[in-house]
């Protein structure tokens, strides 16, 4: 809403009158009704200092790049993350990781390849069409957990029954695809409450590629690409990659040979360079927070697969003690694509 001036030399009353009409006014702006989980919400109250409707409804298609910022960035994010091009966590900053995926984007739907979102990129992303915010209702399991705090310490780790979130922040961010700082930016920093509607990204009920055929990992750019039959990407995803001077990805073919869902990880530290000398081989319960994530895709390489992270804010920024890691929510969209027998193609 537009600043209001009020003359000073207008009569106090007629000045009093003004003021509570603007107020009046700005109570009327800001009070709505409460929208259903998945669908589009109404203006966010004033309380929670978000204007949904203004993120929903925005329809400029300003050029962005490298170093931008804001809520346009973050619109973008969500469009590419709903196409199945994902920037990794959605935080409204333009850097690496989006830049890669808006250069994916281009190439599979035939646009100018130019790494920024140009006005082409927003008209093809915006035939979607889906409100890009929605609001959730925070379930008690949400709230609840369980939750337990991951020590650094593996040793400390293989003690616990199983590798959780840390909080309920942590677990819905990772639900919607976001940082946790831009979740509490969308709500003003409110805590999380069983039964409270929360404003996040909408992420869910996109539709699969189906012409899925085998996938291609790009080392130097850091993205896995899933290729159709004609070798042209239906869906990309940022990662990080292994120590390359302990045990290099060689270039050429590998194959999936497996996938298990909630997998268990062995720390050997044998296998690891950067392990203490006092280190023991020990088995860490599966979780999210387990250092291979929610989902392992097996390689044909010995010791190396395409699996989750318990960081994923480090995805595509990172090296590795060694594979391919995705977010977690990456790791389990790919795992909907890519079976046991696809070829993996890894290319310099």
């Amino acid at each position: 809403m537009a600043n209001v001036s009020i003359p000073a030399r207008m009569p106090l009353s007629v000045r009093l009158l003004a003021i509570s009409l603007c107020f009046t006014a700005l109570s009327l702006a800001g009070g709505t009704a409460a929208a259903q989980t998945g669908k589009a919400g109404s203006k966010a109250s004033a309380s929670a200092g978000f204007d949904m409707d203004a993120f929903n409804n925005a329809s400029d298609s300003p050029l962005l790049k490298n170093g931008s910022k804001g809520a346009a960035v973050a619109r973008a994010q969500i469009l590419l993350d709903r196409a199945w091009f994902s920037c990794g966590e959605i935080d409204g900053r333009y850097a690496a990781n989006m830049q890669r995926m808006v250069k994916a984007y281009q190439t599979a739907r035939g646009l100018k390849v130019t790494g920024t979102v140009t006005a082409e990129t927003w008209k093809s992303l915006r035939e979607d069409g889906t409100p890009l915010l929605t609001r959730y209702t925070v379930t008690e399991k949400d709230a609840a957990g369980p939750y337990e705090k991951t020590p650094a310490d593996m040793g400390e780790r293989a003690k616990m029954k199983a590798l959780v979130f840390e909080s309920a922040d942590e677990a819905l961010a990772e639900k919607f695809h976001t940082s946790i700082s831009y979740l509490k930016q969308l709500n003003s920093g409110r805590k999380v409450e069983a039964g409270k509607e929360i404003v996040v990204p909408n992420v869910s009920g996109t539709s699969a590629p189906v012409k899925a055929a085998s996938i291609q990992i790009d080392k130097s750019e850091r993205v896995l690409y899933v290729l159709d039959a004609e070798k042209r990407p239906v869906a990309g995803f940022p990662i990080s990659i292994g120590n390359e001077k302990n045990d290099p990805l060689p270039i050429g073919l590998l194959a999936i040979k497996n996938e298990v869902k909630n997998p268990s990880f062995t720390y050997n530290p044998k296998l690891l360079k950067s392990a203490p000398k006092d280190a023991q081989k020990v088995e860490i319960a599966p979780g999210p927070n387990n250092p291979v994530g929610s989902i392992w895709l097996g390689l044909t390489k010995p010791h190396w697969g395409i699996h989750g992270t318990s960081n994923p804010s480090n995805v595509g920024h990172s090296e590795t003690n060694g594979c391919i890691h995705l977010t977690n929510w990456d790791a389990e969209r790919l795992s909907t694509l890519a079976k046991a027998g696809f070829k993996v193609d890894v290319k310099l």
